[in-house]
Formats: C-alpha cells, sequence, structure tokens
C-alpha cells in the first residue's frame, strides 16, 4: 500500500502555506488593505478644499466640488481670515490613512488637472460625514456652485444658510468669506 497524506492533512499543510506567505507578503496590515472601488486613502491634506489621495495606487490631488474656503496659499491672493482654521478642520475631518467614498459630478477634472469630488468620510461611530457639506455646515467652507457640478447644491446652500445664521466659523470669526487677514494680527 502506498502511503499518502490523507486529504486533510494536506489541506492543512496548504492552508498554513497560504498563511505565511501573507504574513510574510504583508506585514503591515493597515497600509496593505486594499481600497475598494470608488474609495480614496488620504495621503495629505493641501489646504482647505484640496487633498492628495491615494486612488488605485496613484497619488490624485482632489478639489472638494461645492465648496470653497478661505485661502492660505494662492499665488496671487493674500492669506484670508479663517482660512488656516479651514485647513485645520478638514485635516481633522479627513486625517492621512483614512479611507474615503469618493463622488463624481459631472466633469472630472478642472484646468488645473485636480479631480474635483464630493467626499465622504467614516465617523468613530461608523456613521458616514458628507465631508463637503460639514466644511460649509461648521463655517469652515462657502457653497460654491459651478456649473456643471452642481448635484449637491440646495444641499450645501442650506448648509451655509445654517451656518451665516449662527455665525459659525468664518461668519462669527470674519463677519463673511475673503476677508484678508491683518497682518499685525496674531493669526
Amino acid at each position: 500500500m502506498t502511503s499518502r497524506l490523507p486529504l486533510r492533512a494536506a489541506i492543512l499543510v496548504v492552508a498554513v502555506f497560504v498563511a505565511v506567505a501573507l504574513l510574510v507578503l504583508r506585514p503591515d496590515g493597515d497600509a496593505a488593505d486594499p481600497v475598494p472601488a470608488g474609495h480614496g486613502r488620504v495621503v495629505d491634506v493641501v489646504d482647505g478644499d484640496t487633498l492628495r489621495l491615494d486612488i488605485g495606487g496613484e497619488e490624485e490631488t482632489v478639489r472638494l466640488l461645492g465648496i470653497d474656503t478661505p485661502e492660505v496659499r494662492h499665488p496671487t491672493r493674500p492669506v484670508e481670515c479663517y482660512g488656516a482654521e479651514a485647513s485645520d478642520r478638514l485635516a481633522a475631518l479627513t486625517p492621512p490613512g483614512a479611507v474615503l467614498r469618493l463622488e463624481r459630478d459631472e466633469e472630472a477634472r478642472d484646468h488645473y488637472g485636480r479631480l474635483l469630488l464630493y467626499v465622504h468620510a467614516t465617523a468613530a461611530d461608523g456613521s458616514e460625514i458628507f465631508v463637503n457639506r460639514q466644511m460649509v455646515l461648521e463655517g469652515a467652507a462657502v457653497a460654491l456652485a459651478i456649473d456643471p457640478n452642481d448635484a449637491h447644491r440646495d444641499v450645501l446652500a442650506d448648509a451655509e444658510r445654517q451656518a451665516r445664521d449662527a455665525e459659525r466659523g468664518l461668519w462669527g470669526a470674519c463677519g463673511g468669506p475673503g476677508v484678508p487677514v491683518d497682518p499685525l494680527s496674531d493669526r
């Protein structure tokens, strides 16, 4: 009678081999976790309305659709009141490594080559945060609808009205958008 490994033993050997191979090939589970289609992983925050994301292994600059935040690094405009706070708020909502659900509108890119997207983050309780709306609702951004990318025009306009009425963010600190930072202030 020829000696053979029983089928169970063979399956066990293969399973152990596969498990060891996965551990060796992917020592850092978080960094190697695949990002689902329609999602991107945050690399960093550029300013209050711009992110760098890893999407499918490619780094992309993403401009958040439907919002505008005070300038912090525009080549021809001064730094604006609440710009640093807006950048900080976006960084808190979308920290490096966070996986965001991405939503397109009509036009995919702007004239600078940036992807134009609405982004959704996952809160600590597992609920979804519509980041673009949250930025406007907190007064860290204003609504900015540019045709044809206006799928959330009404939602963002309503969030702006709520922030303005409650004097949240730039509405309370600066009196509204577009106010240059006083060079003599401590901002």
